[in-house]
């Protein structure tokens, strides 16, 4: 080879590395600044709640509502365990045996489960495809507290009613009062634009609603299966956090029904507050950078929420570390509705969602084992016990340590999930078979005006109106020119 034609193959060689290298460079930092952003200016938070009109009201109250009331529901069990089981004088563990062994529970608690899986995914959806882009981080971690709402209106509802020495089917009754207003509520409520228009973007493309899922799968699968692992670690990030706390706060700690009643409202509220506070604000600062402040908060605060030495201490550190994990729920509705394949918004989130909560469902009871295989010991090795002369469970440190584990695995997964903060859904409709690109709205209506199907619905008024105006006049209805 002459020395021109190597100098000619290094000079390609040299350049081919120069632009691996910038393309390298080019996706690190994609990457980085799709975490780490500048942030956009804010909107004022009154004007994005009262810039709505009457269909977005209804429709997210609706979906709201629908989610307080499933979360209603699902606590009124769990708070109601006890006092079953002293009216019909069993262990407690009969009575949760009797739930998941009783072949009429069984049935009842699959229909309960089939519904309240598709009510967060669905109601979910529908509200934010209705609602402005601008105030979907805000409403995202509206609607994700109605789950929060629902824990703290069954907590006060049942609180009132026992300290009344009222029936614990009393909350049941009232539960099903406010699952029929729900039910009227959906009757006004109509299916969103985006729904409308995915399935005339399906009609346009000749392709059924299976021919969608094949493709979602086949172009995304990386994406499902991100979604899962990501939804599986929030659901052990609120699991690992509620599920056992007020056990731990009764049988540890000792506290009464009222102590434990209070601190329930008062990690409820810290709730609320952080979904929508950070909800809002993952709409400036990007939705998974607001996940890693919240998992590094609610890390901070482990040993607070875990090892407060008085009760006003543990009440604080309870509130800010429900404030920080359901800060970052306020963000999950949101986040997976945008990386959701576009043809099934409807589905995959909910069903990530369910997925990832089948997988975290051994929560409370991975640190209940632990914590009473090593219970708490005296300041001699002799074990510490309780007034019933059993040892007392150490669910103080197996808590903490499953929540710092579980902190640690949400930074790490979100770094591996793709950012669409503020996608519009109306432009992303349906899949691209033969492009990675995405079918919208402009591309429906470009193809109605190649096949002559431009004369929509405004444009037909137009045509009538000017022949009541000008009836000597015929109007074309193919290109709009006149003939007298």
């Amino acid at each position: 080879m002459s020395s021109s034609s190597e100098k000619a193959v290094g000079e390609i060689q040299q350049e081919e590395t120069v632009k691996k290298q910038g393309i390298i460079k080019t996706h690190l930092l994609d990457w980085k600044h799709s975490i780490i952003r500048k942030p956009d200016r804010p909107v004022n938070i009154w004007h994005l709640l009262t810039n709505l009109n009457n269909k977005q009201r209804i429709t997210f109250t609706a979906a709201f509502l629908g989610w307080m009331l499933d979360a209603f529901d699902f606590f009124s069990v769990s708070l109601t365990t006890t006092y079953i089981a002293e009216e019909f004088n069993v262990p407690v563990s009969d009575v949760t045996s009797a739930i998941t062994t009783t072949l009429t529970f069984i049935g009842l608690r699959a229909v309960f489960g089939i519904c309240m899986g598709g009510e967060w995914g669905l109601g979910a959806s529908l509200a934010l495809e209705t609602l402005p882009i601008e105030a979907r981080g805000l409403f995202s971690g509206i609607f994700q507290e109605g789950y929060a709402c629902g824990y703290l209106l069954a907590t006060l509802i049942n609180y009132a009613i026992q300290s009344r020495g009222g029936s614990w089917r009393i909350l049941f009754w009232v539960g099903a009062a406010f699952a029929l207003l729900a039910v009227v509520i959906r009757f006004w409520v109509p299916e969103s634009e985006a729904f409308k228009e995915t399935k005339k973007a399906r009609k346009m493309l000749n392709r059924s609603v299976w021919k969608e899922g094949y493709l979602a799968v086949k172009k995304h699968w990386l994406r499902l299966i991100y979604m899962v692992i990501f939804a599986a670690f929030f659901n052990f990030f609120s699991h690992g956090s509620q599920d056992l706390y007020p056990t731990f706060l009764m049988n540890q700690l000792g506290y009464t029904e009222t102590e434990k009643t209070v601190t329930s409202v008062i990690y409820n509220i810290g709730a609320i507050v952080g979904g929508i506070l950070f909800g809002y604000l993952s709409n400036y600062l990007g939705r998974r950078f607001v996940v890693v402040i919240c998992a590094i908060g609610a890390g901070a605060f482990i040993a607070l929420w875990a090892f407060g030495p008085s009760i006003a201490s543990l009440q604080f550190g309870s509130f800010m570390m429900q404030f920080f994990v359901q800060g970052g729920w306020g963000v999950v509705p949101a986040y997976l509705n945008e990386i959701s394949p576009p043809g099934f918004r409807g589905l995959l989130p909910g069903l990530a969602y369910q997925l990832g909560n089948l997988i975290s469902a051994a929560s409370s009871q991975i640190e209940a084992s632990i914590g009473e295989r090593y219970p708490l010991q005296n300041p001699d090795g002799s074990l510490k016990l309780n007034a019933k002369g059993q040892p007392i469970p150490n669910y103080a440190l197996t808590q903490a340590i499953f929540m710092g584990c579980v902190c640690a695995g949400l930074l790490i997964t979100v770094f591996f999930g793709k950012e669409e903060t503020n996608k519009d859904f109306m432009q992303h409709l349906v899949e691209d078979e033969h492009s990675p690109n995405t079918v919208g709205v402009a591309e429906i209506q470009d193809s109605q005006m190649e096949h002559g199907e431009s004369g929509s619905g405004d444009q037909e008024k137009e045509i009538v109106q000017e022949q009541v105006e000008h009836p000597d006049e015929i109007v074309a209805h193919g290109d709009g020119d006149k003939k007298t």
